[in-house]
């Protein structure tokens, strides 16, 4: 049987094309591709400065999706006809770039979720239950989200290990000393954020990991603020786990990758049981699927990963280098222009940062100064950003942040500092 080309579904407007990039990267050449950043908000242009919380879809998946359930719709793996196994080759297809997108050395080793929770649960339930136990050590730097401690917590509870905070440095750094320090042969799992949704700071990684290996510790990474800024290789990396969401790559909500090396995931016993990821069932024994299917219980996000593979092949379209430049180019422009607005403090200095602007503003409460910015169009964040322990590292319960993604301007970020400034003089 011939594959079917599942980036060219027949449609009359060939809806799926990929429209590459011709000559390096400009913002301006990328946001011709996202409707939403076209319509008015409050009578003013969009500005969405959110991307933090959730980036804005190109209409290749928009049409990805509305293709998929037009034309393709199907249950997977199970279906003997034509239309099952489009989709079927479509979700592997999915599988097969997400592991081509992470430098993984096969799809064996992705595992399809509903985003970086889940996949940091699933790690937690499945490998952390049968792998910790009372004196255990489980390393979590102050600098990461909820959803990189929470699981970790309950597990601990559960196991009688140990849950250690690595503290932070006072320009929003991982405390590296103190991290070298706090590993032993106790240590059983690290785990660290790529890049922090509060700070901005993009950790050393790959030198974290190797330290930690040489303890035997293995290491979770939290990649959902990283991928859509910076290209990663988790071999390279040399993760043990790597996990992000789709919606912070352009991609639909609700589908997420947990990758895992092949020879970790096939040693994990399933999280969840049901359809899909069985061999054979009767009432005395099953018998399961082998990885990573037998991680993917249930029938699967399959829109969401059809979204996903055509977020990263427009995404792995462009020159990743060059975005990556623009968005530092970008963040030092913004840094310099919100410096200008008084009684702005910035949150976090780290040298090595992706551009997210935590701040607070003198005499403002953060959430007034979001609901200001929103009578401009412009989309920022205000609150704890699910990073409660990142922020008190600074005494602060709430912030407000401005986080730019690749189709952002240095004009929109003059319209957020003047929009301010405004509010400033209000006082």
């Amino acid at each position: 049987m011939t594959t079917p080309d599942v980036t060219a579904w027949p449609t009359p407007t060939d809806p799926l094309a990929l429209r590459r990039q011709p000559g390096g990267f400009t913002a301006e050449s990328v946001r011709h591709d996202f409707p939403v950043l076209h319509r008015p908000v409050n009578g003013h242009p969009l500005i969405w400065l959110d991307n933090a919380a959730t980036t804005q879809k190109p209409r290749q998946v928009i049409e990805a999706l509305t293709a998929y359930y037009g034309i393709a719709n199907s249950n997977i793996h199970r279906g003997a006809h034509t239309m099952a196994r489009e989709a079927t080759e479509a979700y592997e297809a999915g599988r097969a770039a997400v592991a081509d997108f992470l430098g993984a050395p096969s799809p064996d080793g992705v595992v399809f979720v509903r985003g970086t929770t889940e996949a940091v649960n699933l790690v937690a339930q499945s490998w952390g239950r049968a792998n910790l136990g009372p004196g255990d050590d489980i390393l979590v730097p102050v600098l990461e989200h909820h959803s990189d401690i929470v699981p970790w917590q309950m597990i601990a509870k559960e196991t009688r290990a140990r849950l250690v905070p690595v503290p932070l440095t006072a320009d929003g750094e991982i405390d590296q000393n103190a991290y070298a320090d706090l590993l032993s042969s106790r240590t059983r799992l690290v785990a660290i954020s790529h890049a922090s949704n509060v700070l901005g700071t993009v950790p050393p990684v790959k030198e974290m990991t190797a330290l930690a290996h040489r303890y035997g510790a293995k290491v979770l990474v939290d990649g959902a603020q990283a991928v859509a800024h910076f290209p990663v290789d988790v071999q390279d990396l040399n993760a043990d786990f790597y996990a992000f969401s789709g919606h912070k790559l352009f991609a639909p909500t609700g589908i997420g990758v947990l990758y895992a090396k092949p020879d970790l995931l096939a040693g994990m016993a399933p999280w969840q049981g049901g359809g899909n990821m069985i061999e054979s069932v009767d009432f005395g024994q099953t018998t399961f699927a082998a990885a990573p299917h037998r991680m993917e219980a249930g029938t699967g996000h399959i829109s969401g990963v059809i979204g996903l593979l055509a977020a990263v092949n427009w995404l792995t379209s462009l020159d990743r280098e060059a975005v990556a430049a623009y968005e530092e180019g970008l963040l030092s422009y913004a840094r310099e222009a919100l410096a200008t607005v008084p009684g702005l403090q910035l949150i976090g200095s780290a040298p090595d940062r992706i551009a997210v602007l935590t701040f607070t503003l003198a005499g403002q409460d953060p959430a007034s100064v979001a609901d200001w910015l929103d009578r401009d169009g412009i989309a920022i964040r205000a609150g704890h950003h699910c990073a409660q322990p990142a922020l008190a590292h600074y005494g602060l319960e709430s912030a407000a942040r401005a986080s730019l993604a690749l189709y952002n301007t240095a004009d929109e970020v003059d319209q957020l500092v003047a929009s301010l400034h405004r509010l400033q003089q209000s006082l």
